[in-house]
């Protein structure tokens, strides 16, 4: 593997430190590392230990100079060969996503601190995984940028125990107590808490002696400042010692007696907390952040309150009068230590991590609308598994008909939209966001118009397949001419599945409903008073409100409910969403047998149980087709405007289609001048003939045929 580590600087620190923790891993086991900083003084670290480093301000937020880092990155990446990018940092973080995007590698994150909601801050949440080192973190993550816990990692930082080792407290005491904080020099630290603490020790400590390690140079002037003050004024100036970043930290904390964590504010993790607890030094930690996760007050370490240097001094006296206690916390903290930190365990998570983001993909299916689509997309996403096995696919659809899929046992999750609300206007951006953060690596386009096309362009997803068909087919860059001819419609879909080596789709559909809704079609047919053994025809009674052409006359669906009850005793069962209430309506009081009306009273999953549980199903050019065809039931479906070729599917299921073949048809005009002539004449004495034919039932009268063909 190839892996390429992004972060501002090489200054001493836990993000810094652990870069040069997982470049000395990697090629210990032989991999390659590179990494891209503005430098440090860890840079000579990284060369020793066979890793290439290249300078670039990558840290730095002017615009143009994120730019120019982005056209650095994609070259770097590719003269290297990289397999992922590892942002470390969010700044550093902007180009490298792009330059990972363009370059069609796979990008990863570790969120080092608890970011405040800002838009730049987002960016850390967009990595295939999101590497956490904590609970804290990991929630943090999910409750301000809403990255999914799937995506999340808990990796803690790691403490090299050789390096850090082991001295109980009682065998290190020498004549003077000290105590220190090793960390970056910066407010939220708690420098001046420690110092005021310090003051109160050293009133009942003569001989205390204070150390502050940290890269003062790297600092902000004012803070340093004003610890220089606060020194000054609590007359500690004797007793303080400055360390430079550039000492050994496990030299420095072998010298302490009690290591302090005086933060302010939230803290991530707290590196130096286990690096002192391996090292055997007793622990004093505000209660704050992710410290809490490290520390058990009185076992591993001692809390004392934020902010409260009193309370600090009293815990920290404490340690230094019991020096059984000391003890005792010491060798607690170690063996805590070895079982949940030790380097060679965390380093091994994160291979494993690099690892399974090579091996794996995330997919995504937009297939975002109608029902019948829907159902049609099944044999490609049965494909897809079949093909990638261990990918995660996903399918982008409308909210409405988001539990098609809901039960597929080739999908892994079920994304909804609604581009007609939520998703529409200032939303659309929104929804490619979220595609965004789902790090998706291929688009398979089955929807294939303009919103489409443009939600895989600015999800930035690397490889966008779908039909070279002139809406906007320009933002996919792995596409295909549509066909020539009129194929099936799975068919049609299994074209640009080829683009990915898949080839010969099972053009079998299948859908799955729910024992609820099984149980509630059997409740609703049985209590409408059904004869025993009485065979069933649903009848769907419009295809769309904006489809009026594909209807079959009300008028004639009327006659041959009733003489399908009047001569067969066969029940006709209505179905059909909401917006067919009115058709329904008139239907009732046009008709004299009578029907089982559930128009509008079921929802997907509840439709497909009662087509399931008919004898047959009469439909037009609609979802109910799909659905029947998936079900096994068998079904008349009626023609007009629209060609068969391009919508029936392929299926074993008994069936017969009916349309009369006029010169303007099939026309794909939503108005006819010509009055429905090729639905109207398909007559009602045909169907009759038909549908008792594909229930395996004799008639006392053939269908007429007059003035239409079957085919």
């Amino acid at each position: 593997m190839n892996i390429l580590q992004v972060l501002p600087k090489l200054n001493v620190g836990g993000v810094e430190k652990g870069t040069i923790e997982v470049a000395r891993y990697l090629t210990l086991k032989g991999h390659k590392a590179v990494v891209v900083s503005a430098g440090g003084p860890l840079e000579k670290k990284l060369a020793a230990i066979g890793a290439r480093h290249y300078t670039l301000p990558v840290g730095r937020k002017n615009p143009f100079n994120i730019i120019g880092c982005y056209f650095q990155l994609k070259r770097i990446i590719r003269k290297e060969n990289i397999d992922i990018v590892h942002a470390r940092s969010r700044v550093p973080a902007i180009s490298a996503y792009f330059a990972a995007r363009a370059t069609r590698k796979i990008f990863i994150t570790t969120a080092h601190g608890q970011y405040k909601k800002h838009l730049i801050s987002r960016v850390m949440g967009w990595g295939k995984v999101v590497i956490a080192a904590n609970e804290t973190m990991a929630r943090h993550m999910k409750d301000n940028f809403n990255v999914p816990f799937r995506k999340i990692r808990i990796i803690p930082r790691g403490v090299d125990l050789e390096k850090f080792a082991f001295r109980l407290p009682s065998s290190a005491r020498g004549k003077d107590l000290r105590i220190g904080m090793i960390c970056r020099f910066t407010p939220l630290k708690g420098h001046l808490d420690f110092l005021k603490a310090a003051s109160y020790v050293a009133r009942r400590v003569p001989n205390l002696k204070i150390v502050l390690m940290g890269d003062r140079s790297s600092a902000k002037e004012e803070y340093i400042a004003k610890i220089d003050l606060n020194i000054r004024r609590l007359m500690l100036e004797k007793i303080v010692e400055f360390k430079g970043s550039d000492q050994d930290v496990a030299e420095v904390m072998g010298g302490l007696d009690v290591l302090v964590s005086a933060n302010r504010e939230q803290e991530a993790f707290g590196r130096t907390v286990i690096e002192a607890q391996a090292r055997g030094v007793p622990v004093v930690a505000t209660r704050i952040g992710g410290v809490t996760e490290n520390v058990c007050d009185g076992e591993t370490g001692i809390f004392c309150e934020p902010g409260d240097p009193r309370d600090m001094a009293d815990k920290i006296l404490k340690l230094a009068e019991d020096k059984a206690l000391a003890d005792r916390i010491a060798e607690g903290a170690r063996k805590f230590v070895e079982e949940n930190y030790s380097l060679e365990k965390t380093m091994r998570m994160k291979l494993d991590v690099y690892s399974k983001v090579l091996s794996t993909r995330n997919i995504l299916v937009i297939k975002i609308s109608a029902l019948g689509d829907i159902i049609l997309s099944i044999p490609s996403f049965r494909a897809l598994r079949k093909r990638f096995k261990d990918a995660s696919i996903k399918a982008l659809v409308d909210v409405r008909f988001r539990d098609i899929l809901e039960n597929c046992p080739y999908i892994d999750e079920v994304i909804s939209c609604d581009l007609k609300g939520r998703d529409s206007g200032p939303g659309f951006l929104r929804l490619a966001n979220r595609l965004r953060a789902e790090d998706i690596d291929i688009s398979v386009d089955l929807q294939n118009n303009r919103k489409s096309h443009l939600l895989a362009f600015l999800g930035a997803i690397p490889e966008r397949y779908g039909y070279d068909n002139g809406k906007w087919s320009i933002l996919l860059n792995r596409r295909i001419s549509m066909p020539k001819k009129a194929i099936g419609p799975v068919e049609h879909q299994a074209v640009v599945l080829g683009l990915l080596g898949i080839t010969g789709v099972d053009k079998k559909l299948e859908l799955w409903t729910s024992a609820e809704s099984d149980e509630w079609a059997e409740g609703i047919l049985e209590s409408s008073w059904l004869k025993k053994g009485q065979k069933l025809v649903a009848f769907s009674l419009s295809a769309s409100a904006k489809w009026k052409t594909k209807n079959w006359p009300l008028s004639y669906m009327v006659q041959l409910a009733d003489d399908l009850a009047s001569e067969k005793g066969i029940r006709v069962v209505l179905i059909g969403s909401s917006e067919h209430r009115e058709e329904a309506d008139q239907f009732m009081e046009l008709t004299g047998s009578k029907p089982i009306d559930v128009v509008g009273r079921t929802s997907l999953s509840q439709l497909i149980s009662v087509i399931k549980k008919c004898d047959a199903l009469l439909t037009g050019d609609s979802a109910p087709l799909h659905i029947a065809a998936a079900c096994g039931t068998p079904f008349v479906a009626l023609f007009g405007p629209t060609s068969p070729e391009r919508h029936i599917p392929t299926t074993t299921t008994r069936h017969k289609v009916l349309r009369t073949r006029l010169r303007c048809s099939p026309c794909y005009s939503q108005v006819c001048l010509r009055k429905q002539r090729c639905l109207r004449s398909i007559r009602p004495e045909q169907v009759f003939g038909e549908i008792l034919g594909i229930m395996g039932l004799s008639g006392d009268r053939e269908p007429e045929r007059q003035g239409s063909r079957l085919s």
